[in-house]
């Protein structure tokens, strides 16, 4: 089977470049983002305002583009009261947004759509995370309909536990589709679990990720987690964290001294400590993802 063209780019040693933030971009443009669907209630009430900043993501040179599908599982339907088939039709939806949007701003390089997938709870609270045999059950669903989607990969993101990570990157290695595996950790290197993230980089490397990688994580704490998954894994390895954190109200504080320029030159230590993929999380914009690939090698401009 030939290799996936990001596998390819990755096994020569190139970077690749991730998108930024969906929901607090949609927040900071004053589309409202309610719990628990989150950036998925765009996909019903501002598809536009969605599309935009896919586009303008693609416009600053992302190479992959996340689906709003963090939130669009039978579970979270079932909290907000409507349908499971409401998972099917927003799953599809998003795609066809993050598509259409990436053909209307790559018009100069590839650039893929890659399937959100996010843990079946709150990411913030792993205590509530369900049994593994049910977590595979339901990723093997939601990587099942990202794939009919027309997703061209999956980007497990945000994953707060081990058994949950293994159950979602087996689930995804069924699928059929690449995929990279991301996890939220707190000082120390370790999960929001408080399971060690050295422990969980091996729990899925034999799945076959294309990467793994740390993402919804302070940037103070980005460098020693990369430090403690290139101990871990020979798989390459890559971050994307938050520039600002949750405030009191529950809505997302900016940090206005994590300018797009700051967060380039940050990168760089990221990419010294071995990081091949790049990008932003909660409070980056498409600013950022422009200075980023700004400040990339040239090789990389395809």
């Amino acid at each position: 089977m030939a290799l996936h063209p990001i596998h390819q780019r990755l096994m020569r040693g190139e970077l690749i470049l991730l998108d930024g933030a969906l929901g607090t971009e949609l927040e900071r443009r004053g589309v409202a983002t309610p719990l628990p669907l989150w950036s998925a209630q765009a996909v019903i009430d501002s598809p536009d305002a969605l599309g935009a900043i896919h586009e303008e993501y693609a416009r600053a040179g992302a190479d992959i583009l996340a689906t709003a599908t963090f939130r669009t599982t039978p579970r979270v339907m079932r909290k907000v009261g409507r349908p499971d088939s409401d998972a099917d039709r927003l799953t599809e939806a998003a795609v066809q947004i993050a598509a259409a949007a990436r053909d209307r701003g790559s018009v100069t390089r590839k650039t893929w759509v890659g399937g959100s997938i996010g843990p079946l709870e709150d990411c913030y609270r792993p205590e509530d995370a369900p049994a593994p045999d049910e977590a595979l059950r339901e990723h093997r669903d939601q990587a099942a309909r990202l794939s009919r989607a027309g997703a061209e990969l999956l980007l497990l993101e945000t994953l707060n536990t081990i058994g949950e990570a293994r159950a979602a990157a087996k689930a995804a290695s069924e699928s059929g589709l690449p995929f990279t595996v991301s996890f939220i950790c707190k000082s120390g290197a370790v999960l929001l679990s408080g399971e060690p993230l050295a422990e969980a980089a091996r729990a899925v490397e034999g799945f076959g990720p294309l990467a793994i990688l740390v993402n919804c994580t302070p940037i103070p704490e980005t460098a020693s987690c990369l430090e403690a998954l290139n101990r871990a894994t020979s798989i390459p390895t890559g971050c994307y964290p938050n520039a600002g954190a949750v405030g009191d109200s529950q809505t997302w504080s900016f940090d206005p001294t994590v300018t797009p320029e700051r967060f380039a030159i940050l990168a760089q230590e990221w990419i010294g400590l071995g990081a091949q993929i790049l990008g932003g999380c909660c409070g980056t914009t498409p600013a950022h993802i422009r200075a980023l690939r700004e400040a990339l090698p040239p090789v990389l401009v395809e």
